[in-house]
């Protein structure tokens, strides 16, 4: 704890940190409680996606066989971009899926099997999942940055500074009451010696 001066104007100024340090502090709480219910819905959007993920794995499980097969999948199906936009929560901006920009080339029916109409549906619906659970944890990573700072912010005010400001309040209340006491107490002193003089 820093030195304070033990003077009126240092005990106005420490009230006034007591009285917006409580006046923040149920501000952060809220702000806390808020990013921990987003962090519980952002990973029931991510246990989502991992079940949606491993459905359409299992899906394609029957064929998977057939996609060693020379017909360059790959070539035909590619995320371009994924698109995004930002919400605040909190006072904090997170990244939101909007959607994955798959572009899927044309190919001949002719020439290729039937089943890579199957395939390349199913893998683009793969592509956009793994796309928004990218964009998840991302947001995750941003809420739970956020958590910690916040965090520590409650636990600083509550166990540091808080007490601290308590303490030097009553520091300076009784320094300046004692203070008060004994100048009556000299000022007495001084009006018997006057009374006694005269």
């Amino acid at each position: 704890m820093k030195k304070i001066k033990l003077t009126k104007t240092e005990l106005k100024k420490q009230k006034d940190n007591l009285k917006r340090y409580k006046r923040y502090l149920p501000i952060l709480h809220i702000k806390k409680q808020q990013l921990q219910k987003e962090i519980e819905r952002v990973m029931i959007e991510l246990k989502r996606i991992t079940y949606g993920f491993n459905k359409l794995r299992e899906e394609i499980i029957p064929w998977i066989c057939l996609l060693g097969e020379e017909v360059a999948l790959s070539d035909l199906i590619m995320l371009k971009e994924i698109e995004t936009s930002v919400e605040n929560i909190a006072g904090v901006d997170i990244p939101v899926f909007v959607t994955a920009h798959i572009d899927i080339k044309r190919y001949d029916l002719f020439i290729y099997p039937l089943w890579v109409d199957r395939a390349v549906e199913v893998i683009s619906k793969m592509i956009s999942l793994q796309a928004e659970g990218f964009v998840l944890m991302e947001r995750l990573h941003h809420l739970e940055k956020e958590l910690r700072i916040t965090s520590q912010r409650v636990n600083l005010f509550e166990k540091v500074k808080i007490p601290e400001t308590k303490v030097a309040i009553r520091r300076i209340s009784i320094f300046l009451g004692d203070q008060q006491a004994a100048a009556v107490g000299w000022a007495r002193m001084a009006k018997k010696k006057i009374q006694g003089v005269t």
